[in-house]
């Protein structure tokens, strides 16, 4: 018996793809059976058996999909840990703090409602690249283990979520702040209506109840428009600041006490500061997407900024390698290795930002007034088929080397003008590119963005008007 995955299912970083298309629970039976393999293989737990968690976020196929991936764990001869419905991160964490070997979450992330996908984590690392390859071959040629003549695997489940709420608030040492939560019908909501309980203050919350349809808007914070409801909630209540969740809660979103959104970048400007209070000289790691302004502001603070890889699983990596306390992305990833276990957690983010402001005695609408004006686009995608994508880069790639631009290819192209710089890059969780500018000014920004659309032109790309938006 064997499997072969969609050729766009699995990404760099996790595996994605769209349900009844690219993904089905064949596919989820075959993941869990192909991971279920290498922790056996892995042999980490030679007297006791292979061990790993399971959860699912709040999307319509999530359930079918989670039913499969513990089959195939099963039928691999591994146990499964079963945590239900919840955040990505409190998958991450129950890998973390409970007796297992490795974890998979089934989640579409910040995707469509009809996509899905899986998360995974081994032994305390980022499961991606070359182990989601290896993942592929496997199935492809039914290099399976089996359970054997003792049966499956064994299933246990474990409700762990307020286990999980409490060791967001440890050691918490935060004043009482008037704050909006937008969770955005999305997996985060539970925990978010647990956690507003154990912390000091004034909260109000929208969306906590799951729901797969996502009826409000769509649980990205990285979309302006997806806050559109927290910016009013905010407004109406005056409260001091709001925060909001992606899909399965690994990101934030955050709006000051004006309804001014601050972005992923800036808050880890804010983290920075915090950070090398503790830990001067530190590194500091933050995606290729970043404004300069984050990575002239941790050099300021004394401490060292990494431009890195976009991908939550590339920055994780990254820092575990170079043992950095924090890194980030403009969307919202944002990691915590000083006194949490290194994953994307946008719950934990949330509480450490109620933390910080306390030490800082400073707001957020405060902070934010204190930031540098930026000149700049958000992360902008448009649609380009999954076989032109990666082409498009090289071919843009080419042209800018032909004539001695001055470029980044630390992940994609970034290209340094006078003006300041674009970004282009192939996404990895979806059939898009992926653009973004910064210049000193307007009329800079408007030069480099013409700059961009003229490279796309070159090969064969024009972006729809709207796509800005």
């Amino acid at each position: 018996m064997a499997h072969r995955f969609h050729p766009t299912l699995l990404r760099e970083y996790d595996i994605r793809g769209v349900v009844g298309r690219t993904l089905g629970e064949g596919d989820a039976y075959a993941v869990g059976r192909s991971f279920g393999t290498i922790v056996r293989q892995a042999g980490v737990r030679r007297a006791g058996g292979s061990r790993v968690a399971v959860g699912y976020d709040g999307r319509l196929s999530s359930p079918a999909l989670e039913q499969a991936v513990v089959q195939g764990l099963q039928d691999s001869g591994a146990d499964v840990v079963r945590i239900g419905l919840g955040p990505t991160p409190m998958l991450y964490y129950a890998e973390a703090v409970l007796d297992v070997d490795g974890g998979i979450q089934i989640t579409g992330s910040h995707n469509p409602p009809d996509h899905n996908g899986f998360k995974l984590v081994l032994q305390h690392e980022a499961f991606f690249g070359a182990a989601i390859a290896k993942l592929g071959a496997m199935a492809a040629a039914g290099d399976w283990s089996t359970a054997g003549s003792g049966g499956g695997g064994r299933v246990e489940n474990v409700d762990i979520m307020d286990r999980y709420a409490a060791r967001l608030v440890e050691r918490f040492d935060g004043a009482a702040w008037r704050i909006g939560w937008d969770a955005g019908n999305g997996a985060a909501g539970p925990v978010v209506d647990k956690l507003v309980k154990l912390l000091p203050g004034e909260h109000h919350v929208l969306f906590t109840q799951i729901d797969g349809h996502f009826p409000h808007h769509h649980p990205d914070p990285t979309v302006e428009a997806n806050l559109a409801d927290l910016k009013a909630l905010v407004r109406s209540k005056k409260l001091d600041f709001g925060v909001a969740f992606d899909g399965d809660g690994d990101r934030i979103g955050v709006v000051d006490g004006r309804g001014r959104v601050i972005w992923g970048d800036q808050l880890l400007g804010i983290f920075a500061e915090l950070v090398l209070k503790d830990r001067p000289n530190a590194t500091i790691v933050a995606d290729v997407k970043a404004s300069q302004a984050l990575f002239d502001r941790i050099a300021a603070l004394g401490g060292r900024p990494l431009m890195w890889k976009t991908g939550h699983s590339l920055i994780k990596s990254k820092m575990k390698e170079i043992a950095a306390p924090l890194g980030g992305e403009m969307t919202g990833h944002l990691f915590f290795a000083d006194d949490y276990y290194g994953f994307d957690d946008g719950l934990y983010a949330a509480v450490r930002l109620i933390r910080g402001l306390t030490r800082l005695g400073r707001s957020v609408t405060a902070l934010h007034d204190e930031m540098p004006a930026m000149v700049n686009t958000p992360e902008i995608r448009f649609p380009v088929e999954e076989s032109r994508k990666f082409a498009v880069v090289e071919e843009v790639r080419a042209r800018l080397q032909a004539v001695g631009a001055s470029v980044d290819e630390t992940d994609g192209l970034r290209v340094g003008t006078r003006d300041g710089w674009w970004l282009l890059r192939a996404s990895n969780t979806q059939d898009s590119l992926v653009i973004r500018a910064e210049a000193k000014d307007e009329e800079g920004l408007a030069r480099l963005i013409a700059e961009i659309d003229a490279q796309l032109a070159d090969s064969g790309v024009i972006r729809i008007s709207g796509d800005d938006s």
